[in-house]
């Protein structure tokens, strides 16, 4: 198992694997963080690491995986920029994994 990923998400299960980030910039509101982690919860992806700050009335937030199916990134980018206050959202993928 690729830490980060389970054992192949039964979606994509010949999927390749890449390297993924998403910056997000958004209204800064108490329950921000948890709607952002929602995308990556529900296809039972766990960030690697996970950076969030206050600027203001504004918040960015920026999630990091090892790995995730390729398929899975424009995804979840577009989840993020469904979430209520979200202003932005980047995606960039790394380098491929495994095939």
């Amino acid at each position: 198992m690729i830490r980060g990923l389970p054992a192949m998400n039964a979606e994509y299960p010949e999927a390749p694997l890449t390297a993924a980030s998403f910056s997000v910039l958004a209204e800064c509101s108490a329950g921000l963080l948890p709607r952002l982690l929602e995308p990556l919860a529900k296809r039972d992806l766990v960030p690697d690491r996970v950076r969030a700050q206050r600027r203001g009335a504004v918040m960015t937030v920026e999630f990091s995986l090892a790995a995730m199916p390729l398929g899975m990134v424009h995804l979840v980018a577009g989840n993020l920029g469904q979430v209520v206050g979200v202003q932005r959202v980047e995606a960039m993928e790394g380098r491929r994994v495994a095939a």
